[in-house]
């Protein structure tokens, strides 16, 4: 491995540690969106063994994602916000299992969508936080 590369590699794990959670929660949305669309982009392999390897492994790195972001959801502190937000993610994880299984761009289309909304309105959220104003908090 490459200094450059294990550089990077400290900085993203510093800032992970670093960063407040509602920041957290945005970089995690990034980041599913990001391995879906390697996901998208490795349906254009031409070596088809080679295309569903890289499919299966993005939309898996995916899920893990909105399985932690479910995983870690307060209830308690959330309400109602909070189990809109799971059945959401439920949702987009049942999309990301059935592109899986068919090898289909469709559904990760189809949650890349549903997921850069929900990603602006809790950056939203965070701004109005930041500015002071109330908003409720879920993650």
């Amino acid at each position: 491995m490459n200094h450059a590369h294990e550089f990077a590699r400290i900085y993203q794990a510093q800032a992970v540690l670093t960063t407040n959670p509602g920041n957290l929660v945005l970089m995690l949305y990034d980041g599913a969106t990001r391995f879906i669309n390697q996901a998208i982009d490795a349906d254009s392999e031409s070596d088809e063994t080679v295309r569903i390897q890289r499919m299966h492994t993005y939309i898996v790195k995916a899920q893990n994602i909105l399985i932690e972001l479910r995983a870690n959801l307060d209830f308690n502190a959330g309400g109602d916000y909070a189990r809109d937000l799971d059945r959401l993610y439920d949702y987009y994880i049942r999309r990301l299992m059935q592109a899986n299984l068919q090898k289909s761009t469709e559904p990760l289309n189809e949650v890349i969508g549903l997921l850069g909304q929900l990603r602006s309105g809790w950056a939203e959220m965070l701004l109005k936080q930041s500015a002071n104003e109330p908003v409720c908090s879920v993650a």
